[in-house]
């Protein structure tokens, strides 16, 4: 029974001096692992200030900036834990295999979304549209409100909140209406064959002349746009500034109806023509 208390004695004291020599010899490595660590992070927080405030002072887009400066942050981080972990002993081959592996599965998972983070990556770089803008794409007009590397948020004219897939946008048609400062309107009256059309578009610049969002220059324009089988249409091609874009066309519209009806002017209603066989 002494024995075998002896031995296990003995077999307790082999492991603590294996243990504390294990720890003595592999003491360098992890100080020196464990020093990489701290200085590793305090360089990048220090890199990642320096790069923000760079493209802040380079007035780089402020979603972009983001983005690059996150994306740079996580790829030190990434080669930070790689050397930590090759300091510590241990093989990174196999570790860099598994997480290439890993990075393809969730990449062929995610194939909609890295399209619309490409596509969100193209908008912010190539910028056909910025914060503020009203665009009509995809379908849908609204005031973009907010540009997000997966989506863009507008936002309607009746306040409803629409996100869009930046994949589809940056590879559909944008039309962009506050890329220019002005902006022409195409208005369209049906009126009667009956009426002398030089009266007609007399009254129709009188009309434009007199209002105060009607810009002088470019000059509005009124022309006979179609003949129908019922109805004369003019076209009515008054110019704006954006912010007056919508208050113009209501109140030309509105005017031109006034007008028409005080001179006797008759206005047709639009019929959509059937299709021959």
């Amino acid at each position: 029974m002494e024995k075998r208390e002896l031995h296990y004695i003995n077999t307790y004291a082999e492991y603590i001096d294996q243990f504390i020599k294990l720890l003595i010899d592999y003491s360098p490595k992890l100080i020196s692992a464990l020093f990489i660590l701290i200085i590793g992070l305090y360089a990048i927080r220090l890199i990642n200030r320096l790069v923000r405030k760079i493209m802040f002072r380079r007035g780089l887009d402020a979603t972009l900036s983001v983005f690059l400066a996150d994306s740079l942050l996580w790829t030190m981080r990434f080669l930070l834990f790689v050397t930590f972990i090759s300091k510590l002993g241990i093989e990174t081959s196999s570790f860099v295999a598994i997480l290439g592996a890993i990075g393809l599965a969730v990449g062929l998972s995610l194939q909609g979304s890295l399209s619309n983070f490409a596509g969100g990556v193209l908008i912010i770089l190539f910028k056909p549209f910025k914060v503020g803008d009203a665009i009509e794409a995809q379908g849908v007009a609204g005031t973009v409100c907010e540009i997000q590397i997966f989506v863009t948020k507008l936002v309607t004219g009746n306040n409803q909140t629409i996100f869009v897939p930046n994949g589809i946008l940056s590879n559909g048609v944008i039309t962009n209406f506050s890329l220019g400062k002005n902006r022409r309107a195409n208005l369209l009256f049906n009126i009667s064959y009956d009426t002398n059309i030089k009266t007609a578009k007399e009254i129709v610049m009188q009309v434009l002349e007199n209002n105060p969002n009607v810009l002088k220059t470019p000059a509005p324009t009124v022309v006979v746009n179609l003949l129908t089988d019922a109805a004369i249409q003019l076209a009515i091609r008054p110019w704006s500034k954006n912010d007056d874009y919508g208050d113009m066309c209501s109140d030309v519209l509105e005017e031109c109806k006034e007008a028409f009806d005080a001179a006797g002017i008759i206005i047709q209603p639009f019929v959509k023509e059937s299709s021959k066989n």
